[in-house]
């Protein structure tokens, strides 16, 4: 009787597999605009990483890793991902490409494991890593702020995910670390309140510096540098005529902070 069992030839298996629906796979993705490496230039022959599967690419980007390659270590990742997106191994896969990234640093790298731990989290949200995720969102949009005088968006939005992994996973052990975060990102937001009021006190505009520095005082009751918010409250206050004012302000900032380096600018009639 002659066997109907499909011949696999010797060396094929799964990989052969794999390389036989190579073309296809890569013209669907290459039709949607997304399509993997390899796909087109040469192909498989040319590119020895599309000969692994998601298994043996996943260990040789963990190993690069390891060495600190971390843009080599994305091509490999990244692959395994594609090749088994659904299994086990594509999700670790997606998860370390966000790491290797955030890993190798500078701005492209870190919008990059930013979009990959979005990415993750779309997919895999009841992940029993979904909260370091969460964690890894904030610490890359923080690797990317912005000194005080400048535009606080990435700051806001850290501070957003911060937030928001305390909320959804409010025992988790990251919570810590969370925490300190947050106190960091509001010293840099209320640092940026200061900025814009000495900005105003400084080209004349006292009473836009009062308003501010108002908000700042109220919105940040932990700000760290509050004798020098009251200190230039009261420099304010006389530079637009209201000398009560200042002079309440400069006489708290004697009460609250006796020992404030401030103390001494104080004019002598405050």
């Amino acid at each position: 009787m002659v066997s109907t069992k499909k011949r696999i030839w010797p060396g094929q298996g799964a990989g052969w597999l794999h390389r036989a629906r190579l073309p296809l796979y890569c013209a669907l993705l290459l039709a949607l605009g997304v399509g993997p490496m390899g796909c087109g230039g040469g192909g498989i022959e040319n590119d020895p990483i599309l000969r692994l599967s998601a298994a043996e690419s996943l260990e040789q980007g963990k190993q690069l890793m390891e060495q600190g390659k971390y843009g080599q270590a994305t091509k490999y990742l990244s692959h395994a991902f594609e090749v088994e997106p659904n299994s086990a191994t594509g999700r670790e896969a997606l998860l370390l490409v966000a790491d290797a990234h955030f890993a190798h640093g500078g701005p492209d790298n870190l919008v990059q494991a930013e979009a990959k731990y979005r990415d993750f989290l779309n997919r895999f949200p009841t992940s029993d890593r979904a909260d370091y995720v969460q964690f890894q969102i904030g610490n890359a949009l923080s690797a990317r702020l912005e000194r005080p005088d400048r535009d606080q968006k990435p700051t806001l939005e850290a501070l957003d995910a911060f937030r928001e992994l305390l909320r959804i996973y409010p025992t988790t052990e990251y919570r810590d670390e969370a925490e300190a975060k947050i106190g960091e990102l509001l010293s840099l937001l209320a640092e940026h309140e200061f900025s814009v009021a000495f900005f105003y006190y400084r080209y004349g505009l006292p009473g836009a510096s009062v308003n501010r520095l108002h908000y700042l005082l109220d919105t940040y009751p932990s700000y760290a540098e509050k004798d020098k918010a009251y200190f230039f409250l009261g420099q304010a206050y006389r530079k637009g005529g209201q000398e009560e004012k200042a002079t309440e302000w400069f006489q708290r900032l004697r009460d609250e902070f006796p020992d404030s380096s401030y103390i001494s600018d104080i004019p002598s009639n405050g």
